[in-house]
């Protein structure tokens, strides 16, 4: 009888599964800086603000997706990355206001 736990492919599915997230907010960077590149102070605070959270996710992505981070952070990581989600929708939410205005 085997006492060894047999994880399957959960670890992969787990790692594809940060290399998406990170992949989703390198797009959504990568097309606010291109909106927000006109010019004016304002869009380039959005955009500096954009690429600050994008690489804040990507220190905390990263070893995730690479399998070269630790298996278990305490539950920090999760509630870190929803909050820099967040910060980037109002990022998005105040682009478009200023699009608009």
């Amino acid at each position: 009888m085997s006492t060894g736990r047999d994880p399957g492919l959960q670890p992969e599915r787990t790692r594809l599964a940060w290399r998406r997230t990170l992949l989703t907010v390198t797009v959504v960077t990568v097309l606010a800086v291109r909106l927000a590149s006109t010019g004016d102070p304002t869009g380039a605070l959005i955009a500096g603000g954009t690429v600050v959270v994008w690489g804040a996710l990507l220190v905390l992505c990263w070893p995730r997706g690479t399998g070269t981070g630790p298996a278990r952070t305490g539950g920090r990581t999760l509630p870190l990355v929803t909050a820099g989600t967040v910060v980037l929708a109002l990022l998005g939410v105040l682009l478009v206001l200023r699009g608009l205005g």
